[in-house]
């Protein structure tokens, strides 16, 4: 089971696990309505390293980039359902809009995301470059995601 930990208190963390050298692995995201794809990129991410940390948009930061009528499960939840996943050691919430700043705080070995996303798409390029930050591209599971998801729900309630 994983910890959740306060934002602030990430740099001694990472601090320790680099004096151990440990090879930490980050992936972020809003993860409003938590999927098997969300998972398949967890089980991707740990297989990486030996620290794997999911840091979530804040509530305030995922109603920014997805609209008014998100997030549809609170950062608490969100942080409770992912700390309960297997391949996740620890999650953190963040304010920004990206992880350009928790990229910095952690300064990871390597940095997970989705498949649907390219380097050149990713606004955290240029710290991923200043740090050397290695980059993954998790697999998607076709057909699904939080946009889907919701959809159905929509569709289902008018049926």
């Amino acid at each position: 089971m994983g910890v959740i930990l306060n934002y602030r208190d990430l740099d001694q963390y990472a601090a320790c696990w680099r004096r151990k050298n440990f090879t930490i692995v980050l992936t972020n995201g809003c993860f409003d309505l938590v999927h098997v794809g969300h998972l398949q990129t967890f089980r991707e991410a740990k297989k990486w390293g030996d620290i794997l940390v999911v840091g979530i948009n804040s509530d305030r930061s995922v109603k920014a980039l997805k609209g008014a009528h998100r997030p549809i499960i609170s950062q608490n939840d969100r942080c409770a359902l992912l700390s309960a996943l297997e391949p996740i050691d620890f999650v953190t919430v963040f304010e920004d809009h990206t992880a350009a700043n928790l990229l910095e705080l952690i300064q990871p070995n390597i940095y997970v995301k989705g498949g649907d996303y390219s380097l050149e798409d990713l606004p955290e390029k240029p710290v991923l470059e200043k740090l050397g930050v290695k980059v993954i591209f998790a697999p998607l599971v076709q057909g699904i995601s939080t946009t889907e998801i919701i959809r159905k729900i929509r569709v289902a309630k008018y049926a």
